[in-house]
């Protein structure tokens, strides 16, 4: 009997994690839990109970995290960042990789920049083109003239 209590307080503090927690973290081990206890109630000896609990646990972690993962992601949009990815910036200190300076100014806002190219200096005053986000800073690289 004192197994039931076991798999029932591991099945309560792992559900108790988890909605403590803000991402998928320990649902699969009280599934594995749950499995186990249902092995108790049948008669199942410890051994059993130990490898159904483990067996159901991996099993559920390993098929159902990443159709969990592409679920929750699903909802995740582009953001505002995103969207300044191609967009023209002023360049309002020298942007250098080496000596790490660099600053351009995007709708009003100053942002940290670096240039995509180690080796390429881009001066102030001259129009550059974000194009990528790294942290805080923008990646940016000079504004290839067509004309």
């Amino acid at each position: 009997m004192s197994a039931v209590y076991t798999w029932l307080f591991l099945t309560g503090a792992l559900l108790l994690i988890e909605a403590l927690t803000a991402g998928l973290t320990t649902i699969w081990f009280a599934g594995g839990a749950v499995a186990a206890l249902i092995c108790t109630f049948l008669g199942g000896p410890v051994w059993l109970q130990t490898g159904i609990f483990a067996a159901v646990s991996l099993t559920l972690l390993l098929v159902t995290r990443p159709l969990v993962k592409k679920y929750m992601r699903k909802g995740m949009g582009e953001t505002s960042l995103d969207r300044m990815i191609g967009q023209e910036v002023l360049v309002t200190e020298q942007i250098d990789n080496l000596r790490g300076t660099g600053e351009v100014q995007v709708d009003g806002q100053y942002w940290m920049a670096r240039s995509v190219d180690n080796d390429q200096i881009i001066e102030k005053g001259e129009i550059a083109m974000i194009r990528a986000i790294q942290g805080v800073k923008l990646i940016v690289g000079k504004q290839i003239k067509d004309r």
